[in-house]
């Protein structure tokens, strides 16, 4: 068994969290600053990400990310993860196992979106998905103003009245934001029974074997050397890291909360494809980011007033 404490999250709701995989940081970093951490990080190897595309293809490339995240937990947890697992619930199992499975289809569809999509666009598209978890978290009518807003700045970002832009990755985008407002709620739940590392190690190994026949097809077709490693890297950058990183966070802070700090995603992902693959965003595209980002903010004030 794993040690635990007992905390009151920001939605009112008190869980026992165990510890997490780096105990040294819990009483100087808070999780507000893990989560920026993780954003960071993220959209860094979200932009190196595309670089393979040309390569393996988005599945491709997503799956070798995924394997080679696993590969790594699983050694690096292997002594301490087998009485983990036995001394988890077999509700605590399913848990993590669709955890995985969520975790493969967020980053499976989120790939697919910045193949057609500019980053800072399909990130806006994703964001969706935990401010709407924070919106219905809330008990004030007028959050939606905020979930509202949100959805101006991405009708500007995807200015479908031009035609110029993908349907198709709009619509994996918007997918991918049903995932993530599902991998909000379940981290949150994971994370409140194994450490992060023990969990992450289970859910990615999940999401690998999920992912394998999209992802294992495109990848075999034209592997080398050279595109193992890039993506062996990658894998550090995104998933490893930021997921470690925000179940952390999460088993300090509330649903509601990470779900509005995550307003300033489109921002740093839009500014990691400016500055990482060139991407620069119209006018239009700027206004559109700024929108979506006031209303993560707006939110987040709103949650501190409430």
């Amino acid at each position: 068994m794993t040690a635990s404490t007992t905390t009151t999250t920001a939605d009112g709701a008190r869980q026992t969290a165990a510890k997490p995989f780096l105990p040294s940081t819990r009483r100087r970093v808070p999780g507000a600053a893990l989560v920026l951490a993780a954003m960071v990080v993220l959209h860094t190897g979200s932009a190196l990400a595309t670089e393979l595309f040309d390569s393996v293809g988005p599945a491709g490339t997503t799956w070798l990310r995924i394997a080679f995240a696993a590969v790594v937990l699983l050694a690096c947890t292997g002594r301490s993860l087998l009485p983990a697992l036995r001394a988890a619930s077999r509700r605590d199992l399913i848990a993590t196992a669709l955890l995985g499975t969520v975790s493969a289809a967020m980053m499976l569809l989120f790939s697919e979106a910045t193949a057609r999509v500019p980053l800072g666009t399909a990130t806006a598209l994703e964001f969706l998905g935990p401010l709407t978890v924070a919106v219905a978290a809330s008990k004030r009518r007028s959050e939606l103003a905020w979930l509202a807003l949100a959805a101006a700045g991405v009708l500007l970002l995807t200015s479908p009245w031009t035609g110029a832009i993908s349907g198709a990755g709009v619509l994996f985008g918007l997918a991918s934001a049903a995932c993530w407002a599902l991998y909000v709620i379940g981290t949150a739940h994971v994370g409140s029974r194994f450490t992060a590392q023990h969990g992450l190690a289970v859910s990615l190994t999940v999401a690998a074997v999920v992912s394998a026949p999209f992802g294992v097809p495109a990848a075999a077709a034209n592997l080398d050397w050279g595109v193992v490693t890039a993506a062996a890297g990658i894998a550090v950058l995104m998933p490893l890291l930021p997921f470690l990183l925000e179940m952390t966070a999460l088993q300090r802070i509330g649903k509601t909360t990470y779900g509005t700090l995550v307003g300033l995603e489109p921002a740093v992902s839009l500014l990691a494809g400016l500055i990482l693959i060139s991407q620069t965003p119209t006018a239009v595209q700027a206004v559109g980011t700024a929108l979506v980002v006031a209303a993560g903010i707006g939110a987040a004030r709103s949650e501190q007033r409430s």
